[in-house]
């Protein structure tokens, strides 16, 4: 690719690269003359800092893109340019980076949710300009005060802007974040010449486009610079077993053969959870890390693989895009990921300073179920986002996200994603207090939410082309990410054989079935209602009183782990037809509540009046299942010698169908009235007089659970102890 880069004559730009090959050798911790930049980050970082271009690369991980932007910052400075910001949503990235940049005497700070007690300290060591580089996360570009008090004095004295994975910017990518939007005001307000560099090793060629035209970096001015995206050390397999137990028992059996260290991707928590314990048992040295491991945990853990003091993390999509372990020997994805772009970027994560790094795939049945569960994030339909703005309008007053959900029928991760979308293109404010309408005009682009859909689709479709082909398999993820040249790599298990056993011995297996058959997970109950009910008329807020509050309860399983989820699933699907309970189900419904008694000490670790026994059983009335709930809640009650009391009473089944649709406002809201205690049912409870197990097929949101146990305590119950069949979390 042409660069048009206009030189200062041969001996400046001599002197010019023996210079940056001085600091990349800093950087590194090479011997002076040992580093040499490659000619395609050379000509990214002449670009940056002679011609102060905007620049927007797209090179496979393991390229070397920091390398770029560490040696402009510090070409930049020694000529006077002011601090180099940089925007990444990767907290170990900048943690691995602050530390790199040390070594070449670049003082590095950074901002992110982690260390808020540091920010002052921070903006004012930049201000003094005794900060080289500084590292924002995305999130910083939508708060409110870094956006009006912070944003515009970096903007002024920023002397090389760097978007780093800036594939998120495109809502055609697998990885949107619409806090990436708020850097076109930033790009606006930059000096004129100040450089910018975009990277991404993971945008196709409609991405690539689109991260140019938002970043403000269009083909008649920008540098692109898109290199090939083979990864000559990774060796790419399938192997397809019939089910999680044998996937289980094949990482038991085969783990110690992979080479070194490496991850193991899951698709849920719950997975992650699952295989983590089942390793531990095994004997293996494994973490899991997810989006719920605490961030003293996620570092002990990322050290502790750096350093191979385990074989493997299992891991969710949270230990994402700047894990950087060079040496990093295997990846297995247990279970396959919903897009193409997605799978190779986490595949990346091996084989970066190593020769051979394998990687496979095992995927389950399961995982188109599991995608669709995650997959309600496209843009809202053009009525609910105009209801929002309407709410907003009619407000007169900022709203928050909590009070918008009482207006407004979207989950709360949608909502918000939603009003940042609308903030971006002005037509909604985020100020002190909440969000606020601006009046101006707003169009709904149909068309291209509609397109972003289909290509959602399409990924989905390619992972499943994945897992057939019989093509070279990196051949095909270079092509789903549009990499010219792609050519069949001669490694991969299609182009030179199946390299990969698929056995597992009997012994693996049948402790992988003890583990998945095992049942019994907690469900916390909800504490407190959601706010802004009194608005809808409903007379409920703050802190539910502890007379009125359902106990932490039980389900077999979560819909998303790859145990009881996967049996339960099929049970609990809406074309499902309803039928008595399954006779394993309800054994191992009972062998939850045994285990339940036992560790809570007679059931009441936490209600003083409550340590007898249940004194009887009562169901949800369910509108889908009635067969399969009635007959779970009186299986019970025949087994463990309980009366059933009865089932709860419906008055607005409708409600009942929608509630698990909407955020926890308009859910409660829908279940408000939906339920009345008989006065055979009230009879019984004051008969009793004591603790009652309440039981239901499944619970997302908590609020059913929430909302029937009110019912049953202000009618006169003890305790109500949940157990549900499947938590859908």
């Amino acid at each position: 690719m042409a660069l048009g880069i206009g030189l200062h004559g041969g001996m400046d730009n001599l002197e010019l690269r023996a210079e940056a090959d001085a600091v990349l050798a800093e950087l590194v911790g090479a011997p002076e003359g040992a580093a040499r930049l490659r000619e395609d980050q050379w000509q990214a970082v002449a670009a940056l800092v002679e011609e102060r271009r905007r620049a927007l690369v797209v090179q496979r991980t393991g390229w070397g893109k920091s390398a770029v932007y560490f040696v402009a910052t510090a070409l930049l400075r020694r000529r006077g340019s002011g601090p180099t910001v940089i925007v990444s949503p990767l907290l170990a990235l900048m943690r691995n980076q602050v530390e790199a940049a040390e070594r070449a005497g670049i003082r590095a700070r950074t901002i992110n949710s982690a260390n808020p007690e540091e920010w002052e300290t921070i903006y004012a060591e930049v201000e003094r300009g005794e900060t080289d580089v500084l590292l924002v996360s995305p999130e910083r570009l939508n708060s409110v005060d870094f956006r009006d008090q912070v944003l515009p004095k970096l903007a002024a004295t920023t002397g090389l802007l760097v978007v780093d994975e800036a594939h998120c910017i495109s809502d055609w990518g697998h990885d949107f974040r619409p806090d990436y939007r708020r850097l076109r005001a930033m790009l606006g307000d930059l000096a004129p010449g100040v450089p910018v560099l975009a990277t991404t090793a993971t945008a196709n060629a409609r991405v690539t486009a689109d991260v140019a035209e938002q970043l403000g970096t269009g083909a008649g001015e920008a540098l692109v610079l898109r290199g090939s995206l083979e990864r000559e050390s990774l060796r790419l397999g399938v192997v397809r077993l019939p089910d999680a137990a044998h996937r289980l028992g094949w990482l038991a059996e085969h783990l110690d053969e992979l080479p070194g260290s490496g991850i193991i991707y899951v698709l849920t928590v719950a997975a992650a959870e699952e295989a983590t314990a089942f390793l531990k048992q095994r004997g293996f040295k494994v973490a899991s890390y997810t989006g719920r491991t605490e961030n003293a945990d996620r570092l002990q853990a990322e050290d502790d693989l750096k350093e191979n003091r385990v074989k493997a993390l299992v891991a969710t999509s949270a230990l994402g895009m700047g894990f950087d372990k060079p040496d990093l020997g295997f990846v297995v994805h247990l279970g396959s990921p919903s897009s193409p772009i997605a799978y190779y970027q986490q595949v990346g994560r091996a084989g970066r300073g190593v020769e051979h790094a394998d990687v496979l795939m095992l995927p389950g049945k399961e995982d188109e179920a599991i995608w669709r569960y995650f997959a309600d994030t496209a843009f809202p339909p053009e009525e609910q986002v105009r209801q929002t703005l309407s709410a907003l309008a009619n407000a007169g007053r900022p709203l928050s996200v909590p009070a918008l959900e009482a207006l407004v029928d979207l989950r709360r991760t949608r909502l918000e994603t939603m009003l940042k979308v609308l903030d971006v293109d002005g037509a909604v404010q985020r100020v002190k207090g909440g969000w606020i309408s601006t009046g101006r005009p707003w169009v709904y682009d149909a068309e291209r939410y509609a397109w972003v859909a289909r290509q959602r689709a399409a990924e989905r479709q390619a992972m499943r082309d994945y897992v057939s082909t019989t093509r070279c398999r990196m051949e095909f993820l270079r092509g789903q990410l549009d990499d010219e040249g792609a050519a069949p790599c001669g490694r991969c298990d299609n182009c030179a054989g199946a390299w990969a056993e698929s056995s597992v011995s009997a012994e693996a297996l049948t402790g992988a079935v003890k583990e998945l058959d095992r049942p019994g997970v907690e469900i916390e109950p909800r504490r407190m209602w959601p706010t802004g009910m009194p608005a809808l008329g409903i007379d409920l807020k703050g802190r539910i009183p502890a007379g009125e509050q359902c106990s932490t309860g039980r389900a077999l399983g979560r819909l998303s782990d790859i145990g009881w989820g996967n049996r339960l699933r099929p049970l609990l699907a809406e074309n499902a037809p309803d039928g008595p309970v399954p006779d394993d189900v309800l054994r191992a419904a009972v062998a939850v509540l045994a285990d339940w008694a036992r560790s809570a000490g007679g059931w009441a670790p936490d209600v003083p009046d409550a340590s007898a026994r249940p004194v009887g059983v009562v169901a949800v009335p369910s509108v889908a299942r009635p067969q399969l709930v009635g007959s779970l809640a009186q299986g019970i009650a025949a087994i463990g010698h309980l009366p059933f009391l009865g089932t709860l009473t419906h008055t607005e089944p409708s409600g009942l169908r929608t509630a698990h649709r909407s955020n926890s406002a308009q859910r409660l809201r829908a279940l408000s009235g939906a339920f009345t205690v008989s006065e055979e049912l009230a009879d019984a409870l004051k008969r009793s007089s004591g603790p009652v197990l309440l039981v239901d097929d499944c619970t997302d949101s908590g609020w059913t659970l929430a909302v029937a146990a009110r019912l049953l305590r202000q009618a006169g119950s003890g305790q109500v102890l949940p157990l549900v069949l499947a938590a859908a979390g």
